[in-house]
């Protein structure tokens, strides 16, 4: 595809950090951002002036992220803090997680539109259960790219014996997950060790560097370029002398590749027309791809509207209204069994109702629990949903984006959960996800 290079030279990679506390994930974080000079110099001078009346030697780079963490533990809830900064290779943006169990929501908010995990382990304490969480969430959210950044090589006299112990026993977790892409990564973030140099200290180590591997992990090929999507977001319709009879549909492309004069199917609906032009931010393109925003002119009139979906006539997404899906509880109040909830699925909403409660899963160790399946704040489990209207829905496998969806509150419409759809009319016991 010529235009994915071209969406490639300056694409933007999201990524999530996470790790237990004080595994030194505000220090990395400061790191890639003074090493990439990302920072401005008022920051830098207020920097050097807390750390020298500290007394501390080396300039506390964590200092730059623990004002947010300040007011995490005052009780004040941030969802996830995004932080951006660019290097001449790629812009970046920065999904900060707090590492504490009761914030697995939030992780799962910060990974949701990830295409990278950084999963911080210290390099004295090794695989913990923080890092088998996380690991698992990425997992879940089909992140198909994971950084396991070793940290704190320092403490632990820049062992390759001690890196080796925490990548076996890191594979042999990981190898129940379905994670493609997993690199890792010795590293010190107080002394700047391969996090943008390459460090002297560790010459075992050949691999590249944190910011490196960052710049040059490959994305163009996380979305799914074979199965068209388009979910609707609105119909433009000027109504002025100039445009009179302009009626175009615009929205974010799910997946797959559209062109002018491709034929296309308009769901629930069923109705057919061909494209007749393609509108960028920039102009008329010859194709789109995800997850490109455009509006779609067809050659004839069909009835569509918000909440519809164009996709390729010889491959359509699942029409359901029941499904199976893995679900993050959100919400303070617990999950209620056959409870009336609305459903956010790309650009549609309708009511659904929760019909069954498969299994929770032990986040620790993969386990499916089935005697407690009571669905509390960050618990993550396997449901029945019915909806009120039909879905068109494909497995999150597939398509992060016409396979995930929000559970809101009715009554207060707040998100109450977040849904990754496992499979239309699918036993539990068809497919695990990671749980054993």
């Amino acid at each position: 595809m010529h235009t994915d290079e071209h969406y490639r030279a300056m694409d933007l990679l999201r990524f999530t950090t996470a790790g237990s506390v004080d595994d030194g994930k505000s220090t990395l974080i400061g790191r890639l951002l003074y090493d990439s000079k990302a920072i401005f110099d008022d920051t830098l001078d207020n920097l050097q002036r807390v750390t020298n009346q500290r007394g501390e030697e080396v300039l506390n780079l964590s200092l730059l992220t623990d004002g947010l963490r300040a007011e995490r533990e005052q009780g004040i809830t941030i969802d996830v803090a995004y932080r951006y900064f660019a290097t001449p290779r790629r812009k970046f943006i920065i999904a900060d997680t707090p590492g504490h169990i009761q914030y697995t929501r939030n992780m799962v908010t910060g990974a949701s539109t990830a295409n990278l995990a950084v999963i911080l382990i210290d390099a004295r304490k090794g695989v913990i259960e923080q890092t088998c969480r996380h690991s698992f969430i990425a997992s879940l959210l089909g992140l198909p790219h994971v950084i396991v950044a070793v940290n704190k090589m320092d403490l632990v006299d820049w062992s390759e014996k001690r890196f080796n112990e925490i990548v076996t026993q890191f594979a042999e977790f990981a190898s129940r997950l379905d994670i493609p892409d997993i690199k890792f990564i010795p590293l010190s973030a107080l002394h700047g060790d391969n996090v943008v140099e390459k460090s002297t200290r560790m010459p075992w180590y050949q691999g590249s560097t944190l910011l490196y591997t960052l710049e040059t992990t490959y994305i163009g090929s996380d979305h799914n370029h074979v199965d068209a999507r388009f979910p609707i977001q609105t119909v433009i319709r000027p109504h002025t002398d100039e445009h009179h009879d302009f009626r175009g549909f615009a929205g974010r492309i799910a997946g797959g590749v559209f062109k002018p004069g491709d034929e296309i199917v308009s769901l629930p609906s069923g109705q057919t027309a061909r494209i007749k032009s393609i509108r960028g931010p920039g102009g008329e393109i010859a194709e789109a791809f995800a997850p490109m925003s455009v509006v779609m002119t067809l050659d004839r009139e069909i009835d569509s509207s918000r909440g519809n979906l164009f996709a390729k006539r010889h491959n359509q997404p699942s029409s359901v209204q029941d499904l199976e899906a893995m679900i993050c509880w959100f919400a303070e109040t617990e999950l209620q069994p056959r409870g009336r909830y609305l459903i956010r699925h790309t650009s549609r909403e309708t009511q659904c109702t929760l019909k069954a409660v498969r299994y929770k899963v032990d986040v620790n160790t993969l386990h499916k629990q089935v005697d407690d399946l009571t669905i509390g704040m960050n618990d993550i489990a396997r449901i029945h949903l019915r909806t009120a209207e039909p879905l068109m829905i494909d497995r999150y496998k597939q398509n992060r984006t016409t396979g995930s969806f929000i559970i809101v509150d009715p009554f207060t419409h707040a998100t109450v959960a977040a849904g990754m759809i496992v499979n239309p009319n699918m036993s539990p016991d068809e497919e695990d996800h990671g749980a054993v």
